[in-house]
């Protein structure tokens, strides 16, 4: 069982910088692919970004890839996503899942709450 919590969202300006939080309880969460999903008002989730379980390998959305870095630290864990350059539309809730990786919802387990991250014009 992984319990995840998200924290660092919030309202910025379209140019800055946010970087969102994930505190994972368990002692299996090196085990774990992580991934950052979104969901905008009106569309569907999202996927933005994930990290395998050495921290070795990532994989980005297009959207974000240049912007946004993932990153995790399973000593104490936790992951991150660093945005940068942010846009109006990257306006979403963002929410971290872990799971056995790839693209698709259906293939993370685990869910934390979500945060709000609201950029505006």
């Amino acid at each position: 069982q992984v319990q995840l919590v998200e924290s660092g969202g919030g309202l910025v300006q379209a140019g800055g910088s946010l970087r969102l939080s994930c505190a994972a309880s368990g002692r299996t969460f090196s085990t774990y692919r992580m991934a950052w999903f979104r969901q905008a008002p009106g569309k569907e989730r999202e996927f933005v970004s994930s990290v395998s379980g050495n921290a070795v390998y990532t994989d980005s959305a297009d959207s974000v890839k240049g912007r946004f870095t993932i990153s995790r630290d399973n000593a104490k864990n936790t992951m991150a996503l660093q945005m940068n350059s942010l846009k109006p539309e990257d306006t979403a809730v963002y929410y971290c899942a872990a799971g056995a990786g790839g693209r698709l919802e259906n293939m993370y387990k685990y869910w934390g709450q979500g945060t709000q991250v609201t950029v505006s014009s």
